[in-house]
């Protein structure tokens, strides 16, 4: 399976969250798996820590970065991204851009995404995530 980190998930990671970290673990380490962190929530996650001048967490998103690998957008990723939208829009239910898309990367790839924020995600097509805070 591979997961795609949220970008909620990257703020406990780098806050230190012991049982994140180690369900994180557990999953690399399991061998079967992948974690990816989408194109949208690499920039989420700098812009807050930019923004808030976090120097040192900005050290350990950029080894988390070479560790996960951040996973580019597709024209692929953008038609499915269109999709939602027009379903959410005409069932009076839009969320964020920002969102939009990383459900739509993680849908187009398959990915599960791995979100605190189930209710943002809740009743996109095709979207599979967990929440490992819960």
């Amino acid at each position: 399976m591979i997961y795609a980190l949220d970008t909620n998930i990257i703020s406990y990671i780098l806050n230190g969250n012991a049982v994140l970290e180690k369900k994180l673990n557990a999953v690399i380490s399991s061998g079967n798996n992948k974690i990816v962190i989408p194109l949208i929530v690499y920039y989420e996650a700098r812009r807050g820590l930019l923004d808030n001048r976090a120097v040192r967490k900005m050290r350990s998103f950029d080894k988390l970065c070479v560790r996960l690998n951040v996973d580019s957008l597709t024209a692929a990723d953008m038609d499915t991204a269109a999709v939602i939208y027009d379903n959410k829009k005409r069932a009076g239910t839009l969320i964020e851009d920002d969102d939009i898309l990383i459900a739509a990367q993680c849908v187009t790839n398959k990915y599960i995404l791995v979100t605190n924020n189930v209710k943002h995600f809740d009743g996109i097509d095709g979207l599979n995530f967990e929440n490992w805070i819960a």
